[in-house]
């Protein structure tokens, strides 16, 4: 290598410093999935992310998805699955397919993340009641075995942060009468995020972030001004959920929720230890 290109990646480095400075000790809540879940270097490059967060002292909580997998599934087994505002509706037999893929998805992401020396660990909402949940209807639709969360144990995440472990947590939810639900893995990490106080709440998805209404990207967006753009149909489809997700959490207190592409290499380091970033910040 010559020494105009140590000189450089010793320049970034330098750069990333003063992040480093600000969010060390700090929580950030990664929703992964989408198509970052399904290229096998973008796997790799996400949980090299989350180790080199992790070494530098900042506190990643990993919520991960599974839509794509689980459908995949599905149809090789020959059960239809249906969907309603964007939400499978589960039945006994689809919440099965749902439950065995992701706790698939869950150890393979563990594992990745722990061949790159961080220390991850494997949840389902179902462990120590880490996401108890109820059923979701849909303006009187019932959408079957579909919850939203109504409370995560803090202090099971916070105990395994103590002790340097990174929490992969699988989107399952469970009722005080045991029964099992599909959640938004969005929903999830805006509830975790919200229950932690974290830092940041960054989404990863399939889209560079959030469009105006010239299909510009917009950098910065406030909570007020989002809503504005949901209202007007700008933001609109499957974006709604996240940015909703985002909205929500800020008012719980999270302080900045981040929307960006999941399919670039890397992603999160440059939305977390560079000035422009490259999504969508969405601020209180």
């Amino acid at each position: 290598m010559m020494p105009e290109e140590l000189a450089r990646k010793a320049e970034v480095l330098v750069e990333a410093l003063p992040y480093i400075k600000r969010f060390y000790g700090k929580t950030m809540v990664l929703k992964y999935g989408g198509g970052a879940m399904e290229a096998g270097g973008l796997k790799e490059a996400f949980a090299q992310d989350v180790a080199l967060l992790w070494y530098v002292g900042i506190r990643p909580v990993v919520v991960h998805g599974g839509g794509p997998q689980i459908g995949v599934l599905l149809e090789r087994l020959g059960i239809t699955s249906n969907f309603i505002q964007g939400m499978r509706v589960t039945n006994p037999e689809t919440m099965e397919v749902v439950e065995m893929v992701l706790s698939k998805l869950n150890k393979d992401l563990v594992c990745l993340i722990n061949r790159q020396g961080a220390k991850a660990v494997g949840l389902s909402g179902k462990d120590a009641w880490l996401i108890k949940a109820k059923k979701m209807t849909l303006k009187g639709i019932d959408l079957g075995l579909v919850g939203e969360v109504e409370e995560v144990n803090v202090e099971l995440i916070e105990a395994l942060q103590q002790k340097g472990f990174v929490p992969v947590i699988a989107p399952i939810g469970v009722s005080e009468e045991g029964e099992t639900y599909n959640i938004n893995a969005d929903t999830v990490a805006g509830a975790v995020a919200s229950a932690l106080k974290a830092e940041k709440l960054l989404l990863l998805t399939d889209v560079p972030g959030v469009y105006g209404p010239n299909k510009e990207l917009i950098p910065t967006l406030s909570a007020r001004d989002a809503e504005a753009l949901i209202a007007d149909g700008i933001i609109e489809g499957g974006m709604i959920p996240k940015v909703k997700c985002c909205i929500d959490a800020l008012r719980m207190g999270v302080k900045k929720a981040h929307i960006l592409d999941g399919r670039l290499p890397h992603s999160l380091l440059l939305e977390v230890f560079t000035d422009k970033g490259i999504g969508t910040e969405i601020v209180p």
